[in-house]
């Protein structure tokens, strides 16, 4: 096992970076594609604000729900997506002095169901974890992880996985998925971050839900049974209440799900990034 973990050090720092784009304008950020499983490619935005205060300086790299496709375009900006939790707070995280990286899926999980069962997987985490070592080299900053909604799989699996270069410094959770359904049409509809070894984890951990999300895979009332079993170094349960609350007409289940509601801290985002913030740099949210 510690071999296997040392290898895979070694192939995070050995990993070819491919096409960057370099005449594009960064709007949104610069594009960064990796070779990743199998001979495919990965791409993320890197972005921060060039006024950004003064201190601190971490990066966080954000892993978004629903298929996971963000479709970015040669500029970092996403195409799909956009009305993620994730992807509305990014001008948020940089006025907190954060630089981000905003991961898009792997060259043969694009369309609509994305990621889908992939979540879970060793390669999925081995494809994090080059994210995660290319951000450190490229920032020679602390790298954490921050996933949101089906987002949290992803960042629950690359987190408990290693310890080497490729383990984050800290892991986000908001909207966590905890319950699954075995009544779907696809089986990877049943996966929650409980499928992975969250007792492997020990870098910090701040979970984070709304006390008003109607999303039946992420119960705000379920968010301690994460903690209950992560060994982080340091960890908080937050409850967000407030807001807007739900759209006229939409009822507890799936469709209480999207972005723009509870479920994504709608109408919230600077008060969240502003927490989350204070955690990442050791106070509580």
């Amino acid at each position: 096992m510690v071999a296997e973990r040392v290898a895979l050090a070694m192939m995070a720092l050995a990993s070819p970076v491919l096409a960057q784009s370099k005449g594009a304008s960064k709007v949104c950020g610069e594009i960064v594609t990796l070779a990743t499983h199998d001979g495919t490619t990965m791409r993320y935005a890197l972005a921060s604000a060039q006024d950004a205060p003064p201190g601190d300086r971490i990066a966080l790299v954000l892993l978004v729900g629903g298929g996971g496709d963000l479709d970015l375009d040669d500029r970092g900006c996403p195409r799909a997506l956009v009305g993620n939790s994730l992807v509305r707070s990014l001008p948020y995280f940089h006025a907190e002095g954060f630089v981000t990286a905003l991961v898009d899926v792997p060259s043969d999980h694009r369309g609509a169901e994305g990621l889908g069962g992939f979540r879970t997987s060793s390669d999925h985490a081995k494809d994090l974890g080059l994210v995660v070592t290319d951000v450190r080299r490229r920032t020679s900053v602390s790298v954490w992880v921050v996933g949101t909604s089906r987002g949290t799989i992803s960042a629950a699996n690359v987190a408990s996985r290693f310890t080497s270069l490729a383990t984050p410094d800290g892991l986000v959770l908001t909207s966590a998925i905890t319950n699954g359904s075995r009544t779907g049409r696809r089986a990877w509809v049943a996966q929650s971050v409980f499928d992975l070894s969250l007792d492997a984890i020990r870098s910090p951990v701040l979970v984070v839900g709304h006390a008003d999300d109607q999303c039946v895979r992420t119960p705000p009332e379920r968010m301690r049974d994460i903690t209950a079993r992560t060994r982080g170094s340091r960890q908080q349960v937050v409850t967000v209440t407030g807001g807007p609350g739900a759209r006229a007409g939409v009822q507890a289940g799936l469709d209480a799900c999207d972005g723009r509601m509870p479920h994504g801290f709608v109408g919230q985002e600077a008060e969240v990034a502003a927490g989350i913030a204070r955690f990442i740099r050791g106070g509580t949210y």
